[in-house]
């Protein structure tokens, strides 16, 4: 039995026990619901919850680890020629025996009979149902084939039976501690409190596993190049045999932090100059339009941003470049280049719109009114109101918007790619080209470079790097963003 069909088998189960579980405590309690302690709908949740929650526990844990010990038994069985081999030549081995035995349940028993011990027409049968191999079995891999089968099998048949019988024990059980006075209510809830400290749980684990992850492997970077040299280095230049402080290269994380900040940089003022535009100067027949089509803005994926800043804005800052330069001095040369910071800079203020306009535009117009009426009536413009009221009111608001979307900002990698570039360099210029770390992390993971050169390592380094400067942000504009709140409430 499959085990999507014992999924369906226990919400079945699951069902029928909640069902009898209800109308038991109502028979219980003569049909007078105020005579039970809860509702009926939380007898039968307690009774389904003990039918299916030990079952899917067990069923877990079994398909979790009855792989394994199969596995290791059936290579227990090789032949002592075959064990002796190095781990690399064994994993190939059982994995064409698990293609053996897959391919042998699609065989009928005719089929499997005329095939019998015979490589040659093994291969050739399975072949027809559509499982090639890459060579001829070996004898001792058929025989290790039809071991798998048969252990699968029993495991399978043992598995539905405990399953079933626990899912009808934990029922039967439920259905016995039904009565009037039973607190069904709290028991349901102990467990959807224990349920949600589990999901809670599996994040702040998952993030631990990560966090612990990419620091071995950056340990094992800063084996090979020292630390001083990666997080002080002005040069990013990995490579085997290249002229440099030593022979992996030069790994300075400078240019690509000094990147990530200026693209980021520039994208956070795009972003911030529509919100200004959307709180102060436009009217409400523009923003009742234009805001709706800025929120779209976030259900765009970033590779078609970058496919944009590739084809239209890049070219398109190229090309007015040259005009302006033309009509400036008689030479048409483009100082814009077509991946420049720039370009990825409003591109990406274009991205981030949705989350820094938002939240900013909102942080704005909660500055009271009577500020702006007092600084118009002392003559300013709307210009200087804004500049000199508005903004140091908000600005602390402001701030935690930008930092809590710079996250994303430094993040972000199919734009940069497009619309920057893959330079490194150390520059001012946001006319020209620049590089950030996670543009390089892709870089330095795609090849065929193994887990245990500098090269690749490098990768982890500068991950755990962008790691802390993310968290470290998050941190600070939770601390400003609670800090507006608590002056302004």
């Amino acid at each position: 039995m499959s085990t999507s069909i014992i999924l369906l088998c226990l919400v079945v189960i699951g069902v029928a026990a909640y069902l009898v579980a209800r109308n038991r405590a109502t028979a219980l309690a003569g049909g007078r619901s105020s005579a039970l302690h809860s509702r009926p709908a939380y007898y039968g949740a307690y009774a389904a919850i003990w039918a299916v929650l030990p079952a899917l526990i067990v069923l877990g844990l079994w398909l979790s680890i009855s792989p394994g010990i199969i596995q290791s038994s059936v290579r227990s069985a090789f032949p002592d020629d075959i064990k002796a081999q190095v781990s690399v030549e064994q994993d190939l081995g059982y994995s064409t025996v698990a293609t053996v035995a897959r391919g042998l349940t699609m065989l009928t028993s005719d089929e499997t009979a005329a095939v019998g011990n015979d490589p040659a027409a093994l291969q050739a049968k399975l072949l027809e149902k559509g499982v090639p191999l890459a060579g001829q079995p070996l004898p001792y891999m058929i025989d290790a084939a039809r071991t798998l089968n048969a252990m699968s099998l029993t495991s399978r048949i043992a598995m539905t039976a405990i399953v079933f019988a626990l899912a009808i024990a934990g029922a039967f059980y439920a259905l016995r501690s039904i009565a009037p006075r039973f607190r069904a209510r709290n028991r349901v809830e102990r467990v959807m409190l224990w349920g949600l400290l589990l999901a809670s749980s599996i994040a702040i684990l998952t993030t631990i596993g990560i966090v612990l992850s990419m620091l071995s492997e950056a340990a094992r970077f800063f084996t090979a190049v020292p630390a001083m040299d990666f997080f002080f280095g002005t040069v990013w230049d990995p490579r085997f045999a290249g002229a440099g402080s030593s022979s992996f290269g030069q790994f300075g994380l400078i240019p690509l932090l000094l990147g990530t900040i200026y693209i980021g940089l520039v994208a956070m003022l795009v972003g911030l100059f529509a919100a200004i535009y959307m709180a102060e100067y436009a009217s409400m027949k523009v923003r009742s339009i234009a805001k709706p089509l800025l929120e779209v803005l976030a259900g765009i994926p970033t590779i078609v941003y970058g496919f944009f800043a590739l084809v239209t804005v890049g070219p398109f800052l190229r090309d007015f470049s040259a005009q302006v330069s033309g009509l400036l001095s008689g030479n048409y040369s483009n100082f814009i280049q077509a991946q420049s910071v720039l370009t990825a800079g409003i591109v990406m203020g274009i991205m981030l719109i949705p989350y820094v306009s938002s939240l900013s535009d909102d942080i704005i117009t909660a500055v009271p009114r009577s500020l702006r009426d007092g600084s118009l009536g002392l003559g300013a413009t709307r210009s200087e109101t804004v500049k000199k009221v508005v903004l140091p009111a908000a600005l602390p608001g402001i701030v935690g918007a930008l930092l809590m979307t710079a996250s994303r900002a430094v993040g972000e990698t199919m734009i940069v790619v497009l619309a920057a570039g893959v330079a490194a360099r150390i520059q001012i210029n946001p006319f020209e080209p620049m590089t950030t770390v996670t543009v390089k992390i892709v870089n330095q993971l795609t090849g065929d470079l193994e887990f245990t050169s500098p090269q690749t390592l490098v990768a982890f380094a500068l991950g755990i790097t962008l790691f802390c400067i993310t968290l470290c942000l998050n941190i600070y504009a939770l601390y400003i963003v609670r800090k507006y709140r608590e002056q302004y409430e």
